[in-house]
């Protein structure tokens, strides 16, 4: 696994994982406006797409998930040097309040009309402020455990954990560091 670098004062990156054409955060945002994906893949989650959020329409679904990967790409590929990241990423645990050592995080949209945006980017935060993504999700269900797809994120987050801290790295300094050795 490598890393590629979203901002270039270095307080966002995205993993690239082995075999892959292009990083985590870039193939999310190509799936999420690629209309034959999400046509395959609203139908493969009908139950969930239509019990949870009470969307009966595929077209309705397509569109809204172009709309809100607009806005989160937009969101993200302009983030100012003096942007907060850490008002973007929140804990994937909703009860956790407090930032933790090398923390499993997400980052949302807040969605007025219709329903609240599914999707997902995850990371993992480094120090106050810097990230590193691991992938992302359309989430139609309450818990990730509950579908394969969020299951899948949930192992890349513990991956990259795992490989960061193999690589002693412990926050942004020593994430630095490891990236000029390279």
């Amino acid at each position: 696994m490598t890393f590629d670098e979203i901002t270039e004062d270095g307080r966002l990156w995205a993993v690239r994982y082995e075999g892959e054409n292009d990083n985590a955060l870039y193939t999310l945002f190509d799936q999420w406006s690629d209309v034959m994906w999400l046509r395959s893949f609203f139908k493969a989650n009908w139950r969930d797409l239509t019990s949870y959020f009470k969307i009966t329409d595929v077209n309705q679904a397509i569109e809204d998930t172009i709309e809100d990967s607009d806005k989160l790409q937009g969101i993200i590929m302009d983030i100012s040097p003096s942007a907060n990241l850490d008002e973007l990423f929140r804990p994937l645990e909703n009860y956790r309040t407090k930032g933790i050592f090398l923390g499993k995080e997400k980052a949302k949209l807040k969605r007025i009309k219709r329903h609240s945006s599914w999707l997902r980017i995850y990371a993992i935060r480094l120090s106050e402020g810097v990230y590193v993504i691991t992938g992302g999700a359309i989430k139609l269900t309450l818990k990730m455990e509950e579908r394969e797809h969020t299951r899948q994120e949930l192992v890349k987050l513990e991956q990259v954990r795992e490989f960061l801290l193999s690589e002693n790295i412990i926050d942004d300094d020593s994430f630095v560091e490891y990236m000029n050795m390279l």
